[in-house]
């Protein structure tokens, strides 16, 4: 038996398992349970019994990306737990059953259900509570903390009714609740007694530049005052505060966030040693003054007299845990308190000796007021890095982290100062050592991360990358890099360099761009099936600026496209096509769908309305598409590009115009969209959605780009995704003036078609692309590639060139010509596109698909 450190003398018989109780599932309590699993001690191995009593009413979820809720995820997205974990290794997992008291003489635990357990070993990781200042009135209606899903379930509703929000605390959490009181459409303000934010992470001109940058975004900030009470109306619920320096502040919702304390009580309760101002003491092996029980993560005052309120100490000592509980040699003795995150948009990071205290030391300092940069380094007398701060810019921080204690390869201030000044040097993961830890969540150093090939196979192996995240950029670089990243055979060159060079070039045919950037041995040739409609694709969507057809079937263009292109059409099973008229917003009028109807009667067509907000007919044979959408066009309908890689649908709700929860005119703005976007090609397919409010009725955020409004106006999502791979999207920008949304889609559209890969979605694009969101963010919203003005003049160009493909057919007897099922007999119609009646419409009549029924001859020579 390895488990060597479990006491034996209250185990009930000598054969049973021993058994690990472990009360709380947090972040560091799932990590704990994966420790142990990796080291075999679980009852599917036979080797230990292990209970979890889980306070919360879902298992352990991501607590560090708890604000990414108000940006489209869900609490399962937010989960930690693999799917089937619990059962594949036997975890006995007790959903909203706390434990609420501790026997230690009789080794027992009793669960609120009243259920006892037996133990051999205990482990805490009871975390943490949110600390709420006593002030008079803290418990007023409408005060809420921030520290779990129902805390941000319950504030959501409760703001729905608000107009302004004060958060008390301008720390790491303080502000992430100021930007989802804010992202929820309320006047915020943030309240923090220390004369700066974050007074924990950063320095006086790290706080001053990230004041700066939050002020600007419309927040108001009070530093160095304290609330000294939350005042309530007649009601009864919250209407005020009264700060310290004598002023009011008038707030209809009150969210504490001043910092959290180690949930001991279970512990003191029990007779278990606890730190003079919290913690549960334990020693370098996480054992408390019982040999028998274990603390681990917040709820713990660690060896060096510290608790530790990051997720990294938490894991290292849950790690450390597991480890003696096998009984190995292990010892936690403290732990890097480096930490990096976006706060409201803006890249925050502090590592190391972040304040300077280290005696002798150097501070080597660039801020930048204007653009809400500051970089400090601290350097030893020697030249050693031994910490720094990052504001507004920390791209440098997976490098710098680790090669904090040892001297820098280059004179620190080329490392801070920005381009033109002498600066910037950046040093690759390369220049550092092996035994440099890459990801301090789960302390995996270089050396371990470059025995993996790809990032997939990294975070399964070592966990890297799947903690904060702030790793994984660097991880990239260090995996080996594909040396030929060309699209196909046929080009050398990806699909973005590909756009680039088309554009560049004003090249205008297949053909000449294979002839001149063509791998060699494929120029003169006639390409492949994957260069051809990609780059058939990347000209019809720059077709208005370098002077090509933007019709899909003239000339050469004919011969690139993918099947449904080719009739203007989506083949269907049998060998029919469906038609798809366009309806933008999902508005029609009675008139319309009299036609539609009609259409679909006369040449018996299956109809269905789709998710979409549109009304798709099925059955059309090759030589009926133009008749059809002859009397289609006539009527004033469109071509809904169902069949191409380009926009499909802007769905929409009735908005304010008809619904009472409305607050503004999703419908109108649907349509705007759809009309504006209609036919313009893209790797992919495109859907969006609008949303007259919060409800969210239009699914927006399951859409390439999807619209919520807001109050003051519209909020912009982006990558999401329906399908096999769901995905919500994620918050771009908020509170949108029109022009301003539009604009911002504008570019959003023009850099994903400009940068994304063949037959990539918006939502695998936006975790494909270095640097994600932000980076996304910083080229559309702020400019940061100077590109903007060129995204807006490519949709210009398209807006300006669009031409209804199907009224630029049925026009033309040339183009006609090649909607024939038989070339040599164009008024036979196609012999195989039959039907059967079903409900009262058709369907394919699959039996002459099937073709004849063979008999099967059997080793006898008889006929089965």
């Amino acid at each position: 038996m390895p488990v060597s450190t479990f006491p034996t003398a209250h185990t009930s018989t000598a054969a049973a398992v021993p058994t690990i109780v472990v009360v709380g599932h947090g972040m560091v309590g799932q990590r704990f349970l994966e420790a142990l699993a990796d080291r075999g001690l679980t009852a599917t191995a036979g080797t230990a019994r292990v209970v979890v009593l889980c306070e919360e009413p879902r298992a352990a979820y991501d607590r560090v990306q708890l604000t990414s809720y108000f940006s489209g995820k869900t609490p399962e997205d937010l989960s930690l737990v693999e799917q089937g974990f619990m059962e594949q290794h036997g975890f006995e997992l007790r959903i909203g059953d706390p434990a609420e008291s501790v026997d230690r003489e009789a080794r027992t635990v009793t669960a609120r259900s009243g259920e006892t357990f037996r133990y051999d070993t205990l482990v805490l990781a009871t975390g943490s509570y949110p600390f709420v200042p006593p002030v008079p009135g803290k418990d007023t209606e409408g005060c809420f903390v921030y520290r779990t899903i129902e805390d941000l379930l319950a504030i959501e509703e409760y703001a729905k009714t608000a107009t302004t929000g004060a958060v008390v605390g301008g720390g790491l959490l303080g502000l992430e609740a100021a930007g989802a009181l804010k992202g929820l459409g309320l006047d915020t303000h943030v309240v923090e007694f220390a004369p700066r934010l974050m007074p924990v992470q950063v320095d006086e001109g790290g706080g001053a530049a990230l004041l700066r940058t939050i002020e600007n975004m419309g927040l108001t900030v009070h530093t160095g005052v304290g609330t000294q009470e939350v005042t309530a109306g007649e009601d009864g619920s919250v209407n005020g505060m009264s700060l310290s320096d004598g002023s009011s502040l008038a707030t209809d919702l009150v969210v504490f966030s001043a910092g959290v304390r180690p949930r001991d009580q279970l512990a003191r309760d029990s007779g278990l040693a606890v730190g003079q101002r919290g913690g549960i003491i334990v020693d370098e092996e996480c054992r408390t003054s019982d040999p028998a029980v274990f603390a681990i993560g917040e709820c713990a005052l660690a060896s060096d007299g510290r608790v530790y309120g990051l997720v990294a100490p938490g894991y290292e000592m849950a790690q450390t845990a597991a480890e003696v509980i096998a009984g190995k040699e292990a010892a936690f003795t403290g732990a890097d308190l480096s930490t990096k995150l976006k706060l409201l948009g803006v890249d925050v990071a502090s590592f190391g000796d972040a304040h300077g205290t280290s005696e002798g030391c150097l501070d080597v300092v660039y801020a930048d007021s204007r653009s809400g940069v500051y970089k400090k380094l601290v350097i030893g007398q020697d030249g050693t890095l031994l910490g720094g701060v990052l504001v507004g810019d920390a791209d440098q921080y997976g490098t710098l982290r680790p090669m904090t204690g040892t001297v820098l390869p280059v004179a620190p201030e080329q490392l801070v100062l920005p381009a033109g000044a002498g600066g910037p040097v950046t040093l690759g993961p390369s220049s550092l050592p092996d035994e440099a830890v890459i990801c301090s969540c789960h302390n995996v150093t270089k050396g371990a991360i470059c025995e993996h090939t790809t990032l997939p196979e990294v975070k399964k192996c070592t966990k890297a990358g799947t903690g904060c995240g702030s790793c994984v950029k660097v991880i990239g670089q260090l995996l080996p890099q594909s040396q030929d990243k060309g699209l196909c055979g046929c080009f050398t060159y990806t699909r973005s360099e590909l756009y680039e060079i088309v554009r560049t070039l004003g090249i205008t045919s297949y053909a000449e761009l294979l002839d001149s950037h063509g791998r060699e041995q494929a120029r003169g040739g006639d390409g492949c099936e994957v260069c051809k409609p990609t780059v058939g694709s990347i000209i019809a969507s720059l077709a208005p600026t370098v002077g090509a057809s933007g019709y899909v079937l003239d000339g050469e263009q004919a011969a690139l496209q993918d099947t449904n292109d080719h009739f203007l059409a989506n083949l269907q099973r049998n060998g029919s096509y469906s038609i798809v008229p366009r309806i933008p917003g999902g508005e029609i009028t009675p008139e319309k769908l009299i036609v539609i109807g009609e259409v679909a009667r006369d040449f018996g067509l299956y109809t269905k309305i789709t998710g979409g907000q549109r009304i798709d007919l099925f059955g059309a044979r090759v030589d009926q598409l133009p008749l059809i959408w002859t009397r289609l066009v006539d009527a004033g309908f469109e071509s809904g590009h169902a069949y191409g890689k380009s926009l499909r649908t802007v769905k929409s709700c009735v908005g304010q115009t008809w619904c009472r929860y409305g607050v503004q005119d999703s419908v109108k703005m649907a349509i705007d969209l759809e009309l504006r976007y209609r036919g313009l090609r893209s790797p992919h397919k495109l859907k969006s959605a609008v949303s007259g409010c919060a409800r969210e009725c239009a699914e927006a955020r399951g859409k390439d780009f999807g619209i919520i409004a807001t109050a003051q106006g519209w909020n912009l999502y982006v990558g999401g995704n329906g399908g096999a791979t769901p995905r919500h999207a994620d918050l771009l920008a908020q509170d949108l003036s029109d022009a301003e949304l539009v604009r911002l889609i504008d570019r959003f559209l023009m850099f994903y078609i400009r940068t994304a890969d063949r037959l990539e979605r918006t939502s695998t694009w936006l975790d494909r692309i270095e640097g994600g969101l932000e980076h996304v963010r910083d080229v559309v919203v702020h400019d940061s590639l100077g590109l903007c003005d060129e995204l807006e003049r490519l949709m210009a160009d398209h807006v300006r060139g669009y031409r209804d493909e199907w009224a630029e057919t049925i026009n033309d007897p040339e183009r006609l010509r090649r909607f024939v099922t038989f070339v040599n007999a164009p008024d036979a119609p196609d012999p195989s596109v039959k039907f059967v009646p079903e409900r009262d419409q058709v369907k394919p009549d699959l039996d002459i698909l099937a073709g004849p029924v063979l008999a099967i001859r059997t080793l006898e020579g008889t006929a089965s």
